[in-house]
């Protein structure tokens, strides 16, 4: 599928670019752009997906929503590049008129995510246990055709998604399905394998696999996602100036040199630590490629996750002596790893300037500079710029109030703590299971805990297992003993454990009041349920056997046999 307009991204690049800002821990942006994508009436799931699979990761769960897919096009405000830009609810223009960028981003179902449906799950795990069943030298194409199978890139890309850490069996399987009858490799299935080739750093094997793709289908199946894997995969395999040329071979396969592509490669550069080399590239092609704030903004980004606060306020005063005027973004980039750096008070005072200028900062910026403020012991500043932050409009989330609370427990003022936690449900912005833990460890009786359990139970918050042990951590410490037994039958009964983090704190907080024996009927139940111990615990349990073997009569073997097992 040939792409010569320059104002067109495919969704496949669209997702590596958000896959990549997420991988380097830009979570705290990633809530706004799931929520702006999945406020759009067609949101693409595969977007949601990458978006929603990392706000679960770091806790953003109530973003996770995967219904509807995108099939037209949507402002290029709206997707942002990662880490630098996305679309907050309200559009940002800070790029003047004279930036030659493209303005709406078209997504192509060309590149759409394999459908998982049971039919297609059935056939891939079928295909699995086959692949699973053989060595990689037995001969597994007569195998594979007695499966009897009807193959589809649905299916196809299902199995190569379920080896994509096993090079050799995705490969076979890949070579396998391409002599197959009524059946071609499409876009997907390619950018598939070539993702796991480079992946696995088969990097010789990768561009093998891309050149032999047959002319008479290239402009069917390479797509802007296609340059996009491979330009991200020499960058991890460290081949910059492979990088740099598969860029410029876009234009052998009818695609343009487009600013979106050029940016794409600034990012793989800088996400595999290339951060000189890609602005070099920059400053060298400012001619092919105006120096746009979003190009600008990914270097001063590479430099800041790079950790070398030297360069970034080198190219931040590069950016304000080129007279272009720094977005949200580079606000956030810069402040961020100020406050990561103990730069404080220049973050604080970059911070205000920012309502001088007039560039409001956003809920992220705030929650930046309020838990940085916290860190310090500097409360009563950031209360301060909490009340800002109502009066000027800028709401806070479930992440500023959390930051206040954790810090305000640890000194506490629990009065201040529930001011807050009534005002978070006055205000619809619902505590999460984060907020409660952070109050729970501020806790004296085991009464309190339930009337907190219960708050937690009214407006719907879920005790996740993290809770639990928490709570059973108390217990324990009290030496509540229908607490423990209710807390661990609750575990079990909701399927959130007892998991290893449970039996540690079981056998530790035994040991430490003098319960030997249970604390090794605990250890041993980790062990039998195959828990691997934490290596405290190992020391912890052979302490208390050589304890016991120099107390014990030579007769007695049986605690000999234990300790040999253990």
């Amino acid at each position: 599928m040939r792409r010569s307009n320059s104002r067109v991204l495919l969704l496949g690049a669209t997702s590596t670019v958000l896959d990549w800002w997420l991988l380097n821990n830009q979570n705290y942006i990633c809530k706004h752009t799931f929520a702006s994508i999945t406020s759009s009436k067609n949101s693409h799931s595969y977007i949601q997906d990458v978006l929603g699979n990392h706000c679960a990761w770091f806790g953003q769960c109530p973003y996770v929503c995967r219904n509807g897919r995108l099939h037209a096009s949507i402002p290029y405000e709206s997707i942002y590049l990662k880490g630098f830009s996305i679309s907050y609810r309200r559009t940002i223009q800070s790029v003047s008129s004279s930036d030659s960028e493209p303005k709406h981003i078209s997504l192509s179902n060309a590149d759409s995510p394999a459908t998982d449906d049971k039919s297609s799950t059935r056939d891939a795990m079928a295909i699995q246990k086959i692949l699973k069943s053989r060595d990689y030298n037995t001969e597994l194409s007569s195998a594979l055709n007695n499966c009897k199978v009807k193959l589809n890139e649905d299916l196809v890309v299902l199995v190569l998604r379920m080896h994509r850490f096993d090079w050799k069996f995705a490969l076979i399987f890949f070579d396998w399905a391409i002599t197959q009858n009524d059946y071609l490799h499409g876009t997907r299935a390619y950018n598939e394998m070539l993702d796991i080739l480079g992946r696995m750093k088969q990097i010789r094997l990768m561009r093998q696999l891309f050149d032999e793709i047959p002319k008479d289908r290239r402009s069917y199946v390479i797509n802007d996602k296609t340059f996009a894997i491979l330009m991200n995969r020499y960058a991890g395999a460290h081949k910059v100036q492979e990088a740099i040329e598969i860029f410029y071979k876009r234009t052998d396969y009818g695609f343009e040199l487009d600013m979106i592509g050029f940016q794409t490669l600034l990012m793989s550069l800088c996400r595999y630590k290339h951060v000189e080399e890609a602005e070099a590239l920059f400053l060298q092609k400012q001619d092919e490629f105006p120096p746009v704030i979003k190009s600008r903004n990914i270097i001063l980004n590479g430099w800041c996750v790079l950790g070398s606060l030297r360069d970034a306020k080198r190219f931040w005063n590069n950016i304000i002596s080129s007279g272009r005027k720094p977005d949200l973004f580079t606000y956030g980039i810069f402040i961020n790893a100020l406050t990561k750096a103990g730069k404080l008070s220049t973050a604080v005072k970059l911070f205000r300037s920012m309502w001088e200028k007039g560039c409001n900062p956003d809920v992220a910026i705030c929650n930046c500079i309020i838990d940085a403020l916290c860190f310090k012991k500097k409360i009563p500043q950031a209360l301060e710029i909490f009340s800002e932050m109502n009066e000027r409009g800028c709401l806070p989330d479930v992440a500023t109030y959390n930051s206040l609370i954790k810090h305000l427990c640890k000194i506490k003022r629990m009065q201040k703590v529930h001011e807050l936690l009534n005002e978070m449900e006055e205000k619809g912005c619902r505590p999460n299971a984060r907020t409660f833990c952070y109050i729970l460890k501020t806790m004296e009786k085991p009464e309190e805990v339930t009337a907190l359990t219960q708050r937690m139970e009214r407006i719907g918050c879920t005790i996740d297992a993290d809770t639990y042990n928490l709570i059973l951590n108390l217990y324990l410490h009290w030496n509540y003993q229908w607490g423990i037994r209710y807390i661990w039958d609750e575990m079990k009964r909701r399927g959130l454990g007892p998991d290893q983090r449970s039996y540690t704190v079981m056998v530790h907080r035994l040991h430490s009041q003098g319960k030997q024996d249970e604390a090794l009927q605990f250890y041993n139940e980790m062990r039998a349920k195959g828990m691997t111990p934490e290596p405290r615990t190992r020391v912890l349990v052979k302490a208390i056997y050589l304890k016991r073997e120099e107390g014990i009569s030579s007769h007695d073997s049986s605690i000999s046999v234990q300790k040999r097992n253990f």
